[in-house]
C-alpha cells in the first residue's frame, strides 16, 4: 500500500533502492562517483566542474557524442551494404548545433541537418563542407534559399509548392543545378505527444502524397532543379520500429509510383529515434533499429520488384541527448503537505524553463541526482522547480531524491543534450547558461553563457552606464 507521500507518484516511477545510483542509459558512459560520492562527467568531478563555469551549466560529454555518432554512422553502413546499397546520416542540428557539436559529428563520419539560416551560418563556421549540409524547413526565406544554394549546399528538402519555384529560381540566378527532395506526409503518427508528431495530415510539414506527385512533376520540368528522391519525418522520441516500418511502406507506394517517371535514387526516412530519460525508458539498440529498418525497406522493395535506394536518416536527440548533463545549485526546499496527507518535497534550482523548456512545452520527464555528494538518508518524492514566476517552471516534475537534499547542493539532470540549449530564453531576464565540453579529465566553453549586462544590451533604452 503507498504511503501518504508516496500517492502523489506516478506508476511509473519507483521508489529506488539508492538515491544515490545512476541508471544505465540514462547518463553518458563516462558518469560515475568517485570514492567521495561526487559524480564524474568525462574524467572530472562535478564540483571542479562548477568550480570553473558555476551554475546553472550545460556539461556535454565529447566522448559520448563522438561515439554515438559513430554507432549511428557503423550501423547504417552494415545494414545497407547488407542489401547492397548504402546509408547517408545526417546529424538534426535542431537537437543542439555549435560549430564544436557539427565538427565532432562530422569528424565522426556524419552529414549535417539545418533548417534555418542561423543554423547553416553555425555549420559553415564550422568548416563544414556545404555538400555535406541538407537544409529543412517549411517556411524558407528566400534569402535563405538564396544562400544555401549560392554556397553549394547538397540538399534542399521541398516543403510546398511555392518552394519549387523559390528553389528553382534561386539556382537559375545561381547558375547551377539544385539537388533536392520533397517532404511527404506517410499518415503514420508518431507514438508520442501530439505536438511532436510531425507526419500526420493536419500540420505545418510535408505534402500529401497526391501534392507530392504534383511537385515531382512540375521540379522534372525545371532544368534548375536535380529530383533525388523523398523525405519523411514521423516524429520524435520514439521507441522500436514499428511506426518506421508502416511509414516506409507507405511511402515505398510513392516511391515506385515515382519511378514511372526518372529515376529515385533516394529516400530519406528522417529521424525521431528515442532516448532514455528514466531508468524505465527502454529505446531500441541502434544496431537493431537500423537492422531492422533497413531490412524492411529491402522486403517492401523486393515486393514491388523495384531497386533498393541510398537510405538516409536524421538522428539529433539520439546523438547529443544522452551527452549532456545539466548542473544546478540548489537554492530551497519546501516540504508541501496536502490536506490528503500526500506530500512532497520541492526543491528549487538556478534554472529551469529558460534552460530547459521541455517539460513546460509537452509535458517531458527528467531524473536528477544529488550530484556534489552521496547520503545515506531515505529517499523522498520530490519535484525539482526552477525560479521562473511560473507554477508551471518544473525540471523533474517527479523523482526519489535523498530527504535530505539542501541549498548549495549541486544537483544534476541527466540526458539535457538535445532541445534544451537549443529552445533556452531569457524568460525574467535571466541569462543563458554556457555549454562545457568534457573529455579526458578537462574541460572547455564551447558556448558561452550569458551574463546579465548580454541581455540588457539588447534593451535601447538603458545606456552603458545604467546596465551595470
Amino acid at each position: 500500500m503507498l504511503s501518504p507521500a508516496d500517492s502523489l507518484a506516478p506508476d511509473w516511477l519507483v521508489i529506488p533502492d539508492d538515491a544515490n545510483g545512476l541508471a544505465d542509459g540514462v547518463w553518458p558512459a563516462s558518469a560515475h562517483r568517485d570514492a567521495d560520492g561526487v559524480i564524474v562527467l568525462g574524467g572530472l568531478p562535478v564540483d571542479e566542474i562548477v568550480r570553473a563555469h558555476g551554475t546553472p551549466v550545460l556539461v556535454l560529454d565529447e566522448d559520448e557524442v563522438r561515439a554515438r555518432a559513430r554507432a549511428f554512422h557503423d550501423a547504417f553502413a552494415a545494414a545497407t551494404a547488407h542489401h547492397g546499397t548504402s546509408a547517408r546520416v545526417y546529424y538534426a542540428g535542431k537537437a543542439f548545433l555549435s560549430t564544436a557539436i557539427a565538427r565532432w559529428v562530422v569528424e565522426e563520419g556524419l552529414n549535417v541537418d539545418v533548417c534555418t539560416g542561423g543554423e547553416l551560418a553555425v555549420a559553415l563556421a564550422a568548416g563544414v563542407e556545404p555538400a555535406r549540409l541538407g537544409f529543412h524547413g517549411n517556411n524558407k526565406s528566400e534569402s535563405e534559399i538564396e544562400r544555401a544554394v549560392s554556397v553549394g549546399i547538397g540538399t534542399i528538402i521541398i516543403d510546398s509548392a511555392i518552394e519549387v519555384e523559390r528553389v528553382a529560381a534561386a539556382a537559375e540566378r545561381a547558375g547551377t543545378v539544385q539537388r533536392v527532395l520533397v517532404r511527404v506526409n506517410s499518415g503514420v503518427h508518431a507514438e508520442t505527444h501530439d505536438f511532436l508528431a510531425t507526419a500526420h495530415e493536419d500540420q505545418k510539414f510535408g505534402m500529401t502524397f497526391a501534392d507530392a506527385l504534383t511537385a515531382v512533376a512540375r521540379i522534372r520540368e525545371l532544368p534548375s532543379l536535380d529530383f533525388l528522391g523523398v523525405h519523411c519525418h514521423i516524429g520524435s522520441q520514439i521507441f522500436g520500429v514499428a511506426g518506421f516500418r508502416e511509414s516506409a511502406a507507405r511511402v515505398l507506394e510513392l516511391h515506385e509510383k515515382l519511378l514511372a517517371g526518372g529515376e529515385v535514387p533516394l529516400l530519406n526516412l528522417g529521424g525521431g529515434f528515442g532516448i532514455a530519460y528514466t531508468s524505465v525508458d527502454d529505446p531500441t539498440p541502434i544496431a537493431r533499429l537500423a537492422a531492422e529498418i533497413v531490412d524492411s525497406v529491402a522486403a517492401g522493395c523486393a515486393e514491388r520488384g523495384i531497386p533498393l535506394p541510398i537510405l538516409a536518416f536524421e538522428p539529433g536527440r539520439a546523438i547529443v541527448g544522452t551527452a549532456g548533463v545539466t548542473l544546478y545549485e540548489v537554492g530551497t526546499t519546501k516540504p508541501v503537505t496536502l490536506d490528503s496527507g500526500a506530500s512532497r518535497l520541492y526543491v528549487s534550482v538556478d534554472g529551469g524553463m529558460s534552460d530547459n523548456a521541455r517539460p513546460a512545452l509537452y509535458g517531458a520527464q527528467y531524473s536528477a541526482r544529488v550530484a556534489s555528494r552521496t547520503s545515506t538518508v531515505a529517499p523522498a518524492l520530490t519535484r525539482v522547480v526552477g525560479k521562473h514566476c511560473e507554477s508551471g517552471d518544473i525540471v523533474v516534475d517527479h523523482e526519489y531524491l535523498p530527504a535530505d537534499v539542501a541549498p548549495g547542493d549541486t544537483l544534476a539532470v541527466p540526458a539535457t543534450g538535445a532541445y534544451c540549449a537549443s529552445l533556452s530564453s531569457n524568460y525574467n531576464h535571466v541569462p543563458r547558461p554556457a555549454v562545457v565540453a568534457v573529455a579526458g579529465g578537462s574541460s572547455r566553453v564551447i558556448v558561452r553563457g550569458e551574463t546579465i549586462d548580454d541581455v540588457l544590451s539588447r534593451d535601447t533604452g538603458i545606456s552603458n552606464e545604467g546596465a551595470r
